[in-house]
């Protein structure tokens, strides 16, 4: 039998990083704070990320089979918990945000960022609340040197 405490309690000992998944759909650009994020291969780069298959991104990465992952830094976390509300109850997430648009995929990277892949959808498994989508990085760049923002040092909670 589950122990749903257990499970919880354990689940979120596994160490995530906080990136903001920039996505876009013809012309509408979004982003949003993702943290089930991980390098899947070498040969070719394929990054995994999963998606909350109720989330506007969710469906702009399903139209346009592509997004951008910005690494944001250990100081970043304000810039985190912009992201992490619904487009739909906050609107524009980059009004105050300096972003350029990624040449390989048109999708938002954050300026500030420590760095950041552009990747192409090869692949999505879709089970449970979330879909993994798994993108071959086509394009990425160093921004500048830094510690990136672990989820466990936000006093935060995603999963379990």
């Amino acid at each position: 039998m589950l122990d749903e405490q257990a499970k919880k309690t354990i689940l979120r000992k596994i160490p995530h990083g906080l990136y903001v998944c920039g996505v876009k759909e013809g012309e509408e650009v979004n982003g949003y704070t993702a943290s089930w994020v991980m390098q899947a291969s070498f040969q070719p780069p394929l990054v995994v990320n999963c998606v909350k298959q109720d989330s506007k991104s969710h469906a702009m990465i399903k139209s346009s089979q592509v997004f951008a992952l910005s690494v944001l830094d250990a100081g970043q976390k304000e810039v985190a918990q912009k992201f992490f509300k619904p487009q739909r109850r906050v609107g524009n997430k980059f009004e105050d945000i300096e972003f350029y648009l990624g040449e390989a995929t048109g999708c938002p990277i954050i300026s500030d960022s420590l760095g950041y892949v552009e990747c192409r959808v090869v692949s999505a498994v879709e089970h449970g609340d979330h879909t993994v989508f798994v993108g071959e990085v086509i394009a990425a760049g160093v921004h500048r040197e830094g510690d990136p923002l672990l989820l466990e040092s936000t006093g935060w909670n995603y999963g379990g």
